[in-house]
């Protein structure tokens, strides 16, 4: 049975490097994992509006042989560290591993958000991808959430298409939140 969309929640799914944390190339390292600028603050306001946090990131690493998969676990606890020091829960943690372009889970492609949604109860048209390349807002489109564009550099071909067109552009995650605050309803019940 499906479960009614007032039973859902509504979240921001977030791209690990460069968006939530600096871009250190295929790092794996706690103490080398620092979130990005503003990203707290930004990251609050969004968790006091009713919004889950949702890391879903690609992680070819993993395929690549640089780093085996159970390193993730401790990024994942460092980033949950990180963010519990801010206030800030986080709802979940997705990764793909894989390095082939067809697998459903590497973004582009929703498969992340869309597990994500059905584990966590989410609503993924009241919900939002924020990434810092255009593969993000391809996933995120993919999923039927709305999209945000971190404009820091990290996107470096700008292949544009309707499928990667982000709804908005941010300088960063604060700037980003306040404009999906200002565009979104805060939850009821």
């Amino acid at each position: 049975m499906a479960l009614n969309r007032f039973h859902r929640r509504r979240a921001v799914f977030l791209d690990k490097d460069g968006t939530l944390v600096e871009d250190v190339p295929y790092n794996v390292d706690p103490d080398r994992i620092c979130l990005t600028a503003r990203a707290g603050a930004g990251l609050g306001m969004l968790h006091r509006a009713g919004f889950r946090l949702v890391v879903v990131t690609n992680q070819s690493g993993v395929a690549r042989g640089m780093f085996a998969a159970e390193a993730l676990v401790h990024v994942e606890h460092h980033l949950r560290r990180l963010l519990a020091r801010e206030g800030v829960p986080l709802a979940g943690f997705y990764s793909c591993p894989h390095l082939a372009a067809g697998c459903s889970c590497r973004k582009p492609q929703p498969g992340l958000l869309r597990r994500a949604a059905e584990e966590l109860r989410i609503d993924l048209a009241a919900s939002w991808m924020i990434g810092d390349i255009l593969d993000d807002v391809e996933a995120g489109r993919s999923a039927g959430c709305g999209t945000v564009l971190l404009d820091n550099g990290g996107e470096t071909e700008w292949q544009l298409s309707p499928e990667r067109m982000p709804d908005m552009l941010a300088d960063d995650l604060h700037h980003a939140a306040s404009m999906i605050l200002r565009g979104s309803r805060l939850e009821v019940g």
